[in-house]
């Protein structure tokens, strides 16, 4: 048994959308514990509800059934500064950057929201100055390039960069990173990985990985969970899922990788 403290569970999770014969199970009475500090990551196709369950989390969806804990007790985000509080431990990086942002306020005001939201709103204007460039200085941007800036005029690589500076002025105990690297290039995707995970030890966050990509989920995960229809079908640690997978859906999953030195089987896509 791990020493370490559970930091988000849930027990009977079920979220349904629709009724009658319109009625969709996108998460299907799930039980899952994430401990402090690890990296766990959540592995399905799309559909397979893992998205819906990252919304679910952040409180951004209702659940149908069961319920959330947060470091041991019954998550309470009934009212707004309730859950403005819960948002200061638990952030989010998503799959698009170009709708993370609000179109009319400039980087700035981006960062400045960050420092306010975790309690420094009465800091002089240069110490604000000085943690927005030292947050840039971490994700290798220049803030003095960004100043009076909107996000639009960035680019991709440089908007998640831009996320990731966010994260790191807030320092939440829990980040849920949504395909945050699925729209970026081959370089860019693994800067943006090592970054997240220089975080995760900076500050000793717990990282849930939503993600499709399989080897990506073995290659930086302690835990691996993975979805099929709503349902967690599979769950251990990388090795354990990966090297020695018992569900049929797990070894598909595994087997549609393709691999440089192989003749590519395209008869299950």
């Amino acid at each position: 048994m791990s020493d370490k403290k559970l930091c988000l569970s849930g027990k009977n999770l079920t979220k349904v959308f629709g009724m009658g014969d319109k009625k969709t199970v996108a998460v299907n009475h799930i039980d899952f514990a994430f401990e402090e500090g690890e990296l766990v990551s959540i592995v399905g196709e799309s559909g397979s509800g893992k998205t819906t369950l990252a919304k679910m989390l952040l409180g951004l969806l209702k659940t149908t059934e069961g319920e959330i804990y947060y470091k041991g007790e019954l998550r309470d985000i009934s009212t707004r500064k309730k859950k403005k509080e819960y948002w200061k431990n638990i952030q989010a990086i998503f799959q698009d950057p170009f709708s993370s942002y609000n179109v009319f306020h400039k980087i700035d005001t981006v960062l400045l929201d960050c420092i306010n939201m975790r309690g420094d709103r009465g800091l002089p204007k240069a110490k604000k100055i000085e943690l927005m460039t030292e947050a840039c200085s971490f994700v290798n941007l220049k803030f003095e390039e960004l100043t009076n800036k909107y996000p639009f005029e960035l680019s991709g690589g440089q908007m998640q960069r831009l996320m990731i500076a966010r994260i790191f002025l807030l320092r939440p105990s829990i980040l849920l990173a949504d395909e945050p690297t699925s729209m970026i290039d081959a370089c860019s995707r693994a800067t943006i990985l090592d970054m997240l995970m220089k975080l995760q030890k900076e500050i000793g966050m717990t990282i849930i990985f939503i993600t499709h990509d399989i080897g990506l989920a073995y290659y930086i995960s302690d835990h691996v969970f993975i979805m099929e229809n709503g349902n967690i079908v599979e769950r251990g640690t990388a090795d354990e899922v990966i090297l020695s997978p018992k569900a049929e859906y797990t070894k598909r999953l595994i087997s549609d990788v393709p691999k440089i030195h192989e003749e590519w089987d395209l008869s299950t896509v």
